[in-house]
């Protein structure tokens, strides 16, 4: 049996309180995210919007939902009405969907951009040269119901830790590169969501402000 409570109490010894510690709750059920919730953890993330619908209206209101997964556009008008955070921004149809859907309700969505920073080309992500052709667009000007964040990325499924390091170091290298080109003055402009549950430790070390950890808080996904 997995005690969660424990599970997070001791990951928040090992992570700065700086850091935000997102739990990853796909495929769990609504009673084990009650139990991370009643231990005191606000913040949850979902990969897929159908289980986030269905998760939702069963669980507190003061839930800190972020979307981590793959978001198809057809998906994002039902999402956008209650969700705090969009790390896997993907592509620039994408944002564009995002900011529609958002000004028909008034409202703001905190998005990260997600960069492919991995081997694997399965991963998704804008690449740099996608970012700076975007940010130096007049579309992307006209943007004014989304608010960047910052930046999102996975790293190689692998063993070799020399390589995770170096990734992660490659995309706290791209949020320093747009802060400094295009969100200079954004005081939102501060976050990198990087490690998961293998490799958190290092994405720490890399200068993560947001982790995303799963199976170390709820057990190994069936």
């Amino acid at each position: 049996m997995t005690d969660i409570a424990s599970n997070i109490s001791l990951l928040k010894t090992q992570i700065p309180s700086s850091v935000k510690l997102v739990a990853v709750s796909k495929t769990k059920p609504v009673g084990a995210i009650l139990t991370a919730y009643n231990s005191g953890q606000r913040y949850f993330g979902e990969n897929r919007v159908q289980e986030l619908l269905n998760k939702v209206d069963l669980l507190p209101r003061d839930i800190e939902w972020h979307l981590i997964g793959h978001l198809q556009s057809n998906k994002v008008k039902y999402i956008v009405p209650f969700i705090n955070m969009i790390q896997s921004v993907d592509s620039f149809k994408l944002l564009k969907n995002i900011n529609s859907e958002a000004s028909k309700i008034n409202r703001v969505v905190d998005c990260l951009l997600q960069i492919h920073i991995a081997s694997e080309e399965t991963k998704f992500g804008f690449s740099m040269k996608e970012l700076f052709e975007m940010a130096e667009s007049q579309e992307f000007l006209n943007i004014k119901h989304v608010r960047i964040c910052g930046v999102m990325g996975m790293a190689t499924f692998t063993s070799d830790t020399g390589q995770v390091s170096k990734e992660f170091r490659y995309l706290a290298d791209c949020f320093n590169s747009l802060k400094n080109r295009y969100f200079a003055g954004n005081h939102h402009f501060k976050e990198i969501s990087m490690g998961m549950s293998g490799d958190y430790e290092i994405a720490l070390k890399e200068g993560s402000t947001i982790v995303r950890i799963g199976s170390i808080i709820f057990g190994d996904r069936k």
